[in-house]
């Protein structure tokens, strides 16, 4: 049971706290950027400075769906295969 929980733990947190929410912060700062180079005519180190302010603001916006998200897939899947305590 223990290895099972280090494991599901593992995969969790991973996916919840590293993989999706550094992919979709990535992808937000980057379409942030491109968009604020095409509507403004700031200078490129204020257009960073944006960037960086929007993709650090849209963390608290972003846990509440990536946790429920990971939930639904681990539960769909991985979860599946060994289980969770008191099923039958």
């Amino acid at each position: 049971r223990v290895g099972v929980a280090v494991v599901d733990t593992f995969v969790w947190q991973g996916l919840a706290s590293v993989a999706i929410p550094g992919f979709t912060i990535n992808r937000l700062c980057a379409a942030s950027l491109a968009l604020l180079g095409t509507l403004t005519r700031w200078p490129l180190p204020v257009r960073r400075w944006a960037t960086t302010a929007l993709g650090l603001s849209a963390i608290p916006l972003i846990i509440t769906p990536i946790d429920r998200t990971v939930d639904f897939l681990m539960d769909s899947s991985l979860r599946k295969l060994y289980g969770t305590p008191g099923e039958p």
